[in-house]
């Protein structure tokens, strides 16, 4: 046994991707040290093997309010189990890498509750848990790169099999070592005719079933296709956001939701601009392809994944799939540029940039200025990558997710949005240049008239839709109020038939005259007998934080309500909070628990404990998104 040369199992959850990329890179980073690592996503593992490991590294994501990846729930229901007892792991030795984003309350939450709980179970750390922090300037790989130095060493000590020449022995890196994990099979068009006439939801989920940022589990398919009927800009002139309100219908069949679902929405990319790319990499766009996994070729099963994947056109495939426009590329992107570039001071650079000296300056030229694959690759105009290498490598182009801002039963066939279109400048001078949000804008630019079918994916969100019966405590300010106009629209119409609770309301934004947003419809709500009036028991309050020299907020509105708003706790209210801002659940939290200790005479502790009770009851749900 001690003369066997040892492998690291890397196990991740990953939501969009980047806890998958921060494993790919520890296994790279493993096998460049001659030490084999295999790279599993924690719902393609059985966890009941785990005490057969002997070294493990996890590497789990936290989503905003502190919820963990959807590949990682068996997995942490497994690991729960009482009966599994303090020396399961006995023999395992683990180390928990975690990305997480310190603006939110709940950071890196995933990450130290499995760190605590394989203590429990009677495993050994290699080395203190690593918590990358999304607000940090070089993002999670500034506590990345020296926590995988202190890993390899501790795991050298430990046993020298894993590093035969020593842990800071590199493979030269003067070829590419790394192979692509895709293979690209081209096909003769002929063969392919009858195909072409595939419905436009089987081409997406063709295409996107056969891309590599597929993370496990997902729906390729969409549920069903919208159609824009309205583009109505809510803010006014003066305001410093362009807020839109959009109303779609659904293109054929309908699909059900309840108010407080998500839907999420494919955009569509600049098509000069994927002409643009396809041009600068030399590819093909009439081509036919499928993409499959290099090892299914090598075990000569690829036929098998050729009839389950039907050819798709290359322009399709890039159009679908991979990002060229809007996302920037990860930091392997320029490493395995570096190895395709003819020109020497370029491959100098692409070297310096994926080093680590590099890490602070790629963050500035990179992510920083926002740069797209197509800036990227016109930058280094001497690489030219194989289409494997960037179908592997450009970043996945992601559905966008928004809170459904219409109900059901107010509005039938239909679903409405209120979005935030998103712009910004670059920082770096003098190249400062606008941005925009990929989807925010593409929408913004559509017109009814287009009759454009737009793909999307209906989600549950964090905002359970509320029995009529159940009194509501709501706070959105900004875009945040989305929900709550389905929520109250929906109880408009359930007050026709029979009782309701009451709601109160709690909004706010910069100015009054610039962005209120649905002013007629809160106010319509708010007077004799409308779903917020005194009269019903509810109330609209509302903060305007820059219409006086000192601001207010939601937090502060809550304060000054606060006997109504522990009256209505003790009638049993919930508690549902939804905005952008990272800050903001925390201060309406605090406001809370204020109230709470002012009303019972209790200490913070147990006003805090008394809420988080709140929310183990489903009564205190919060939505937000950075």
């Amino acid at each position: 046994m001690g003369e066997k040369q040892r492998k690291l199992l890397v196990l991740y959850a990953s939501q969009t991707g980047n806890a998958l990329d921060a494993a790919e890179r520890i296994g790279r980073e493993a096998e460049r040290r001659g030490c084999p690592a295999s790279i599993v996503s924690t719902d393609e593992f059985d966890p009941s093997s785990l005490p057969h490991e002997e070294s493990v590294v996890f590497v789990v994501s936290t989503t905003g309010q502190g919820d963990s990846p959807d590949s990682f729930k068996e997995f942490w229901r497994f690991l729960l189990q009482r009966n599994l007892g303090n020396s399961w792991l006995q023999r395992v030795r683990f180390a928990v890498f975690g990305l997480g984003d310190s603006g939110y309350q709940k950071y890196n939450f995933v990450a130290k509750k499995l760190d605590k709980r394989l203590l429990d179970l009677g495993a050994t750390t290699i080395v203190e848990k690593g918590l990358g922090d999304d607000q940090h300037p070089s993002g999670y790989e500034a506590t990345l790169d020296p926590w995988m130095l202190s890993l390899w060493s501790t795991l050298y000590q430990i046993n020298p099999k894993y590093f035969p020449k020593g842990p800071d022995v590199m493979i030269p890196q003067d070829e590419l070592t790394d192979q692509p994990k895709y293979r690209i099979l081209y096909h003769k068009q002929e063969t392919l005719e009858p195909e072409l006439m595939a419905e436009s939801a089987d081409i997406i989920e063709r295409a996107r079933g056969m891309s590599p940022g597929k993370l496990s589990k997902d729906k390729t398919k969409p549920d069903c296709f919208l159609k824009m009927i309205k583009n109505e800009v809510l803010t006014k002139a003066g305001s410093t956001k362009d807020v839109r309100h959009f109303e779609f219908q659904f293109v054929s069949s309908s699909i059900k939701y309840e108010v407080g679902d998500v839907v999420e929405l494919l955009p569509s990319q600049d098509s000069s601009a994927i002409d643009a790319f396809i041009k600068r990499c030399h590819l093909d766009p009439e081509s036919f392809i499928t993409v499959c996994p290099r090892e299914t070729v090598n075990n000569g099963s690829c036929g098998e994944v050729i009839t389950h994947h039907v050819p798709i056109k290359l322009k399709t495939f890039v159009e679908l799939t991979m990002d060229v426009t809007s996302a920037s590329p990860r930091r392997y992107f320029f490493e395995v540029m570096s190895f395709y570039a003819t020109a020497e001071l370029e491959k100098e650079r692409l070297q310096y940039f994926a080093s680590a000296e590099g890490r602070d300056d790629l963050y500035n030229y990179n992510q920083k200025e926002r740069k797209s694959v197509l800036e990227v690759l016109e930058d280094f105009s001497s690489v030219q990558m194989p289409f494997e290498w960037l179908v592997q490598l450009v970043p996945s182009l992601k559905p966008r997710a928004f809170s459904i801002s219409s109900s059901p039963l107010a509005h039938p066939g239909q679903v409405h949005l209120t979005v935030s279109v998103v712009s910004w400048i670059t920082p770096s001078y003098p190249y400062k240049r606008t941005r925009k949000g990929l989807c925010s804008s593409w929408l913004a630019s559509l017109t009814p008239e287009q009759e454009i079918n737009i793909p999307i994916w209906f989600h549950k969100g964090s905002l359970p839709a509320p029995p009529q019966s159940l009194p509501l405590i709501l706070v959105g300010p900004g875009t945040g109020c989305a929900p709550f106009r389905g929520f109250i629209a929906e109880r408009a119409v359930q007050a026709q038939t029979s009782p309701i609770a009451p709601v109160m309301f709690f909004f706010g934004c910069r100015n009054k005259d610039t962005d209120f947003l649905y002013k007629d419809f809160w106010e319509s709500h708010a007077r004799e007998g409308g779903m917020l009036s005194e009269v019903k028991g509810g109330g609209f309050y509302t903060a305007f934080s820059r219409d006086q020299p000192k601001k207010v907020y939601v937090q502060h509105r809550i304060l000054e309500m606060r006997k109504k708003v522990w009256d209505l706790l003790c009638d049993g209210a919930a508690v549902y909070v939804a905005g952008s801002s990272t800050k903001m659940p925390c201060d309406v939290m605090s406001a809370l628990e204020e109230i709470v200790m002012e009303e019972t005479g209790g200490s913070k502790e147990m006003a805090s404990r008394w809420l988080k009770a709140l929310e183990k009851a489903g009564r205190y749900n919060v939505e937000a998104w950075s």
